[in-house]
């Protein structure tokens, strides 16, 4: 967070802030699709294993996997097994076949949002890559859950002439977790008076449900809310989507892209330069996570080999070689330094999986 520091990049700049006491890391629970694990090297047995096998295809699960590389963190352990699920079906399978045998497992999109332990997931990571874009009409497009939507689904949609999900240009996800977070930004320049969000676009998905069933549902099932939706509450699984957009001028649509992009770059990291997970916390508002952040004077401080963005509090970022333990220790201290000046509460919004 804030000593002196020169960050990459910052041509010789450096950042003066106060240099808190460094705080022990505490252990974090896995949460959403990641289930307690223990620290043994293997927690599957033979036979759950040989299940898989059968199930999933031998050929098909790969092991000891890194998963830094698959997530925008670069950060993180190694998957004891790894299974890449490219049609509805094959994800589908995975699933009810790591259900049926009660096997420790966690699904992966884009890697966005989450922050993989540095002692991995003890268990089967599935790997959501599921293609497709099929236009189905005019106004409609169907994708599946594993589509990137920047550049895939965004590219082909405005290349079409149809506009919807161009907002959300530059936002690393899938369309799994774009529907998980319910994807957002700020309305167009120069007024950006509201934030607009996927579910207004969004007519149907198909899913695997908690029990089990296969099903098609409407915008409505899902419950959306700010970086919410019923996905946080109930273990269903996201298949694919169809959008209904709009048509528009294509001029028009390169240039909220152009802007969102020019927007976003002014305030984020390139991901390129400095790996990270977006925001930490969740949004407090009238308020603003970030700006209690900064308020405390803990924009830039840095342990180890991951600091707070100098340019946006609430996100924390990885200058090269950082560990999932640095990253914590960053959170403690933000959570600890603004509950103890302010008395606000920092929630975090990224998910913690694996072992820490």
């Amino acid at each position: 967070m804030h000593r002196r520091a020169k960050l990459p990049g910052s041509r010789g700049q450096s950042y003066v802030c106060p240099a808190p006491e460094p705080v022990p890391a505490r252990p974090f629970e896995a949460c959403v699709y990641a289930m307690p694990v223990s620290r043994d090297p293997m927690t599957l047995t033979t036979d759950s294993k040989q299940a898989l096998s059968e199930a999933l295809g031998a050929d098909r699960i790969e092991l000891d996997v890194a998963l830094g590389p698959m997530t925008t963190f670069r950060i993180g352990g190694p998957a004891d097994l790894l299974y890449r699920a490219r049609t509805p079906d094959e994800l589908a399978l995975a699933v009810q076949t790591v259900r049926k045998l009660d096997v420790p497992h966690f699904l992966l999109g884009r890697g966005a949002n989450i922050l993989v332990g540095d002692g991995g997931f003890r268990g089967l990571v599935i790997r959501s890559e599921v293609g497709g874009i099929e236009f189905l009409d005019d106004e409609r497009v169907l994708a599946g859950a594993g589509i990137e939507t920047f550049p895939d689904l965004i590219d082909a949609t405005v290349a079409r002439g149809l506009g919807g999900l161009h907002h959300y240009v530059g936002i690393p996800s899938t369309v799994g977790g774009a529907l998980w977070q319910n994807l957002h930004f700020l309305s167009p320049a120069p007024d950006r008076e509201r934030t607009v969000f996927i579910e207004e676009i969004l007519e149907s998905a198909d899913l695997l449900t908690e029990e089990g069933e296969r099903k098609t549902v409407g915008v409505e099932y899902f419950q959306f809310g700010y970086d919410e939706s019923i996905l946080h509450h109930r273990d269903d699984i996201v298949l694919s989507a169809t959008f209904r957009l709009h048509p528009e001028p294509l001029e028009e649509l390169r240039r909220v892209m152009r802007e969102n992009l020019a927007w976003r770059d002014e305030r984020h990291p390139d991901l390129w330069l400095y790996p990270c997970a977006g925001s930490i916390f969740q949004k407090i508002d009238g308020i603003g996570a970030g700006r209690l952040v900064d308020e405390c004077g803990l924009k830039g401080h840095v342990v180890g080999n991951a600091g707070i963005f100098h340019k946006h509090a609430n996100i924390v970022v990885n200058f090269g070689g950082a560990t999932a333990k640095e990253v914590r220790q960053l959170i403690d201290l933000a959570q600890e330094t603004v509950a103890r000046e302010t008395g606000h509460e920092l929630v975090p919004e990224i998910v913690f999986v694996g072992e820490f």
